[in-house]
């Protein structure tokens, strides 16, 4: 009796330790995957950091500015992209379908399309470079309007400002600007509707402003408004968005851009970050 209990004490000793070595290897592997996993994102925004232009183009092509950009994940479907053609300076903040990984495929395939518009085709007009992305979004994506077809797309701003005549032209696809001159915010609304292939569909409009010196521009996603957080939990909201911004507009961009960093944080709070956050601003 004591014999059989020996060895069935033995016998389950062994599988438990068979069990344990199998515990282990399962660990180490999931260990391996998300080590490469996590190599492989770093690597896509390391790639995508280098496509995004760097604060010294903006310095060197507005001079005083901020660009408070905080991606969700890892990689981002916001993106911004700047170029420039004798005086005119192109800029645009955009917004992706989807965040992380998808939403970055897209964000590289906006930033290759504006670079195919703009810098090869020369399309200098703000309107007909968003009618010419959305088409080019369409076709790449196989958008025809079918039912149950990816309704990916892009939401922007989009500017053309000229530094000799100071003259400002805008289009936007869902998203506005703001500009704040002598303490009044100006807000430029786009029109209605992404850049992608959509059941109403016109011509993308393109407004012209006159620039006086001092203007202050900024242009944004939704991230910023749309985080859940404070007290009740519930969106930040536009409203109040638009009033930091003329709150905050006199001070130095640099600390423009701690102020609304620091806001975010506080008002998201414990909560998680729910979209990718863009927020631009110049001093023109």
């Amino acid at each position: 009796n004591a014999a059989l209990k020996d060895k069935v004490n033995r016998e389950l000793e062994d599988k438990v330790q068979e069990r344990t070595f199998e515990i282990q290897a399962q660990k180490e592997h999931i260990e391996k995957q998300n080590k490469e996993i996590k190599y492989s994102f770093d690597y896509a925004k390391k790639i995508q950091n280098t496509v995004l232009p760097g604060d010294e183009v903006f310095e060197t092509l507005f001079g005083e500015h901020f660009i408070f950009f905080k991606p969700r994940d890892i990689v981002s479907g916001d993106f911004y992209w700047i170029s420039q053609s004798d005086q005119r300076i192109v800029l645009t903040a955009a917004d992706c379908t989807g965040h992380g990984v998808p939403g970055s495929l897209m964000s590289m395939l906006g930033i290759t399309m504006l670079h195919e518009i703009v810098n090869e085709k020369g399309v200098m007009n703000s309107g007909e470079i968003l009618n010419k992305l959305r088409l080019s979004i369409a076709r790449t994506l196989k958008q025809e309007g079918r039912i149950g077809e990816q309704k990916d797309g892009i939401d922007m701003a989009l500017i053309i400002y000229d530094t000799q005549t100071r003259i400002l032209e805008f289009s936007g696809a869902n998203n506005p600007i703001y500009i704040v001159r002598n303490g009044e915010m100006l807000e430029y609304k786009g029109n209605n509707m992404p850049v992608a292939y959509y059941e109403k569909m016109s011509d993308f409009t393109s407004y012209t402003i006159e620039m006086k010196q001092g203007d202050r521009v900024y242009m944004f996603t939704d991230g910023f408004p749309d985080q859940f957080g404070g007290p009740q939990g519930k969106k930040f909201k536009y409203r109040p968005f638009k009033d930091l911004l003329l709150e905050i507009h006199e001070r130095p961009m640099e600390e423009q851009h701690r102020i609304l960093s620091l806001i975010f944080e506080e008002w998201k709070g414990d909560l998680s970050q729910i979209d990718d956050v863009l927020v631009i601003g110049l001093r023109l």
